[in-house]
């Protein structure tokens, strides 16, 4: 796939990758990257051959500073903004994926970077990694999914402080409350996630896919609902 401008999309035998491609804009998240990122997570969806994803920023700075607020902030009307939304709804796909998702961040990995983030399964940081989601103090509120996916991640007490005050996490912060799974070094930051990438991809993908379904599915069900969906997912297998 090519002519994207915001994002580059590779695919090198079972693992896609992703760059958020705006280094001038600090990997800004603008209306041409969600629909050049529709694009991608479709096709990625609809490939077989892909077991993993990886989704890393461009340049130096950041992963994803936020929302490009020149564009956001002069959107369409609100009906309008849900037509659109219910045509290309991104960020329902990134929940709808079948393949594991990491995430590589390093820099500022704020607003829309951490929502792209946290939708991701695994998160690998650099130590200059910063994470907040400063929508509440621009007097607006996270769009992309912030206020649902922080809480399951952090839960309640550790969600508001971030939402509410506009706390920003260090690495070591987030990796203490659960939100990162490592942090290496920046010059690591890209060999070890792809190894882990490469990792995942090496076992049956039929398991790591529906491993990925149990736990996520489950996390919206009842303990004797979700051994329910285990049990029928591991019987699957066994009979696949």
């Amino acid at each position: 796939m090519s002519g994207f401008e915001t994002v580059i999309y590779e695919k090198t035998e079972s693992i896609a990758c992703i760059t958020l491609n705006r280094p001038h804009a600090l990997n800004a998240f603008n209306v041409r990257m969600r629909d050049e990122l529709y694009e991608v997570l479709s096709a990625i969806k609809a490939d077989d051959e892909v077991r993993v994803a990886l989704f890393r920023g461009a340049g130096d700075k950041a992963f994803c500073a936020g929302a490009d607020l020149k564009e956001f902030l002069t959107a369409p009307s609100v009906v309008k903004a849900r037509q659109i939304r219910s045509i290309r709804d991104l960020w329902r796909l990134f929940l709808s994926m079948p393949q594991p998702l990491i995430a590589a961040l390093h820099g500022y990995v704020l607003g829309s970077g951490i929502e792209i983030a946290l939708y991701c399964d695994l998160r690998i940081a650099a130590p200059d990694a910063v994470f907040g989601l400063p929508e509440v103090s621009l007097g607006i509120l996270p769009a992309a999914g912030g206020t649902q996916t922080l809480p399951r991640i952090l839960g309640l007490s550790g969600a508001l402080d971030m939402l509410l005050t506009g706390r920003r996490l260090s690495a070591q912060e987030a990796i203490n409350m659960g939100m990162v799974n490592q942090i290496v070094p920046r010059e690591k930051l890209l060999q070890t996630a792809d190894d882990l990438a490469h990792k995942i991809a090496s076992f049956d993908p039929l398991v790591i896919r529906n491993a990925k379904q149990a736990v996520i599915k489950g996390m919206d069900l009842t303990l004797d609902q979700g051994l329910d969906l285990e049990w029928r997912l591991a019987a699957k297998i066994r009979e696949s």
